[in-house]
């Protein structure tokens, strides 16, 4: 029975991730003859094979490397992980990480109200933006439900999603006018994009060293998932009308930020022979180029084009925001 399930599974997935494949080994082939990054040449290629992920037949696939893959992959980065490297971020990091969240979320329900939404949509939208996008704007909308609900987090995610894939992009080419050191530009790509995949991908395409410190930095915010969505859960438990509907739980600690985190206490204790690091490595670059692959395959302008301007503006306000929030920091000494 169990064989004729994951036969099962295996040929609804086969399509969608044969694509991604395909599309990561010509992004890695294009890289090794023009010089780019191949995350790079993934998203590109992706995105023009957009209409793949319209159809039925690739769906799953493509779904699954953009999420599954996705966080298999970051979840392996614990191997590139040293207690020096956290060590050398310092105290500062997180105090910058520590403010910069409830701020981005302060700045979202302050211009919500002044652009005439729903208070709640700036903390669903500065949440989304400051912590981890679509999973923390999944979990905030679960522990601060309302009408409008889902919707509002169906824009939220369009929106995290479009600004982050620009944000991979257009950050790493303006960092190189600021000369900042590797650590820096890390810092600032782990602090400022939306999303993980976007955060890597940025990130170890201006240096590995940039790389390793944007996955930290971001898992750093990753984990204020939890703090914050635990305070809107007790703050709204009071006042949460008992009529409504009861919502389904979301899981407020991702897994792999905990798979993450033990491997890369393994690998900070030598627990880990050095050719397992240097195979499981390898393997979390190609599962990278794979689910941006598949994350260029899911962007479509059209989504942005569904939703309302206002939502938008203010998604994109609490971008710039953090943007420079993270930069004034850095700039400043922090």
């Amino acid at each position: 029975m169990l064989p004729d399930t994951i036969r099962a599974s295996g040929k609804t997935l086969a399509p969608g991730l044969a694509a991604t494949c395909i599309v990561a080994l010509a992004a890695t082939y294009l890289s090794d003859h023009y010089g780019a990054p191949p995350v790079i040449f993934a998203l590109l290629l992706g995105m023009a094979l957009n209409a793949l992920s319209a159809e039925p037949r690739y769906t799953p696939g493509i779904n699954v490397s953009a999420r599954t893959v996705l966080r298999i992959s970051v979840a392996l980065l614990g191997l590139r992980i040293t207690f020096n490297q956290v060590g050398e971020l310092g105290w500062t990091t997180a105090a910058m990480v520590f403010a910069a969240v409830p701020l981005t979320i302060g700045f979202g329900w302050l211009m919500a109200k002044m652009l005439k939404l729903d208070g709640r949509f700036g903390v669903l939208s500065g949440g989304a933006v400051g912590i981890c996008g679509a999973s923390a704007a999944m979990a905030i909308a679960v522990a601060w439900p309302r009408k409008n609900s889902e919707r509002d987090t169906v824009v939220v995610i369009a929106c995290i999603t479009t600004y982050s894939t620009i944000a991979m992009v257009l950050y790493p080419a303006l960092l190189s006018h600021l000369h900042l050191n590797p650590l820096q530009t890390g810092r600032f790509l782990g602090g400022s994009i939306h999303d993980v995949a976007q955060v890597v991908a940025a990130g170890y395409a201006s240096s590995p060293q940039a790389g390793d410190t944007a996955t930290i930095v971001k898992l750093m915010r990753v984990a204020m998932l939890l703090p914050v969505v635990l305070l809107i859960t007790l703050t709204t438990a009071r006042i949460k009308d008992k009529t409504e509907p009861a919502q389904p739980k979301v899981a407020l600690l991702p897994a792999f930020l905990v798979v993450f985190v033990i491997l890369a206490t393994l690998h900070g204790f030598d627990l880990v022979a050095k050719p397992i690091v240097s195979a499981l490595t390898e393997t979390s670059k190609w599962l990278l180029v794979i689910s941006v692959a598949a994350l260029g395959m899911k962007t479509s302008l059209r989504e942005m084009m569904a939703v309302g301007g206002t939502a938008i503006a203010l998604v994109a306000a609490e971008t710039v925001f953090l943007a420079f929030l993270v930069l004034g920091w850095l700039l400043l000494g922090g």
